[in-house]
């Protein structure tokens, strides 16, 4: 394991718990041998998180597509920045460069591309370990569909279970690293 893809907000929410763990998050990649692999953006949790290890010497790789890098504040002090011609290039791109796959807190973005890598997982396309930072309870509600999906008969639990849920990055990055070892 040495490249986690981190799919994550363009905001900060209005709680500075997700910035603050996002920081922990991001020192704790470093100090764990971790580069991140991300949306490359300058802003919200995903700037916070690519800050945060530069600052502590790791290696952050942002993939953007060109539309967005038109419109949206690119990181531009990163190791490297890909930038894809569209949205599913840059999907295929971090997939492609990522070793698993973390959800922090985000919007309508980060919950489709959690739901692409774990659709995958289901289907035996990859067996990349994928989980998610439960910071603050902010998945509380979709941990819940996701039960409801096994009570109708919708889902497996055995696939439910394909997703670490932690509630501190810590437990996060070390139960990722077991997953692999």
């Amino acid at each position: 394991m040495k490249k986690l893809a981190v799919y994550c907000g363009s905001s900060t929410g209005f709680n500075p718990i997700y910035q603050e763990n996002a920081k922990l998050f991001g020192q704790l990649m470093v100090n764990n041998g971790l580069d991140l692999i991300y949306g490359g953006g300058a802003i919200g949790i995903m700037g916070c998180l690519a800050d945060t290890v530069l600052h502590y010497g790791g290696s952050v790789f942002g993939v953007i597509p060109e539309f967005l890098d038109k419109v949206e504040i690119t990181h531009r002090g990163l190791t490297e920045l890909h930038v894809t011609e569209n949205m599913p290039d840059r999907k295929a791109k971090m997939y492609d460069l990522a070793d698993g796959f973390v959800a922090l807190p985000g919007g309508i973005g980060t919950m489709e591309e959690l739901f692409e890598v774990f659709t995958w997982k289901q289907l035996q396309i990859h067996n990349k370990p994928i989980g998610i930072l439960n910071t603050n309870g902010y998945f509380d509600y979709l941990l819940t569909y996701l039960e409801h999906m096994v009570k109708e008969g919708f889902i497996q639990s055995l696939h439910k279970d394909l997703i670490l849920v932690r509630d501190d990055p810590e437990s996060l990055i070390a139960d990722i690293h077991r997953s692999v070892s």
